[in-house]
């Protein structure tokens, strides 16, 4: 069934809420589980409660970080530290025993998971935005958000 471009942007409405709202939780599990993160997850949580308020703007600002942040924060964790595969086993882990061993770790996997459906929400929002100089505009949230995200890691990090 083909959508029009209101209804794909209603539904990208809600798909951003719940990608964000999902992140949130699994910074805040992890923040709970390791003391050490809670200020770079605070941090890092701004980040997604402007993407929030921007979105529900029809801002390309919002598209562009969400895309932006979500795309390296996996990148990350999939191809470097391999978290998300980690969490991934724990959850299975989890399914078949009952029993949770490493819950900051299966929230890496939730968190990337709900940053995929971020990634996809953003852009199929910017793609379907009246907004002129959306492109830009789009450009420039990425390249803020990640400005903004690396000055946190560098500054709040675990030592």
């Amino acid at each position: 069934m083909d959508r029009d471009p209101i209804s794909r942007r209603a539904s990208t409405r809600l798909w951003i809420p719940f990608a964000c709202v999902l992140f949130l939780i699994a910074l805040a599990v992890s923040a709970l589980v390791i003391p050490q993160l809670r200020l770079l997850h605070l941090l890092q949580g701004v980040i997604y409660v402007a993407i929030l308020v921007l979105a529900r703007r029809n801002s390309p600002w919002a598209y562009g970080a969400g895309v932006a942040v979500a795309g390296v924060w996996n990148s990350l964790n999939l191809f470097i530290t391999h978290l998300m595969q980690a969490g991934a086993v724990a959850i299975w882990s989890f399914l078949r025993s009952g029993q949770v061993r490493r819950p900051d770790t299966m929230m890496v996997t939730v968190a990337g998971i709900a940053h995929f459906v971020l990634i996809i929400a953003c852009l199929d929002a910017v793609i379907h935005s009246q907004n002129e100089r959306k492109w830009r505009k789009f450009v420039l949230g990425g390249v803020l958000a990640l400005a903004y995200f690396v000055v946190i890691v560098a500054l709040a990090r675990p030592r």
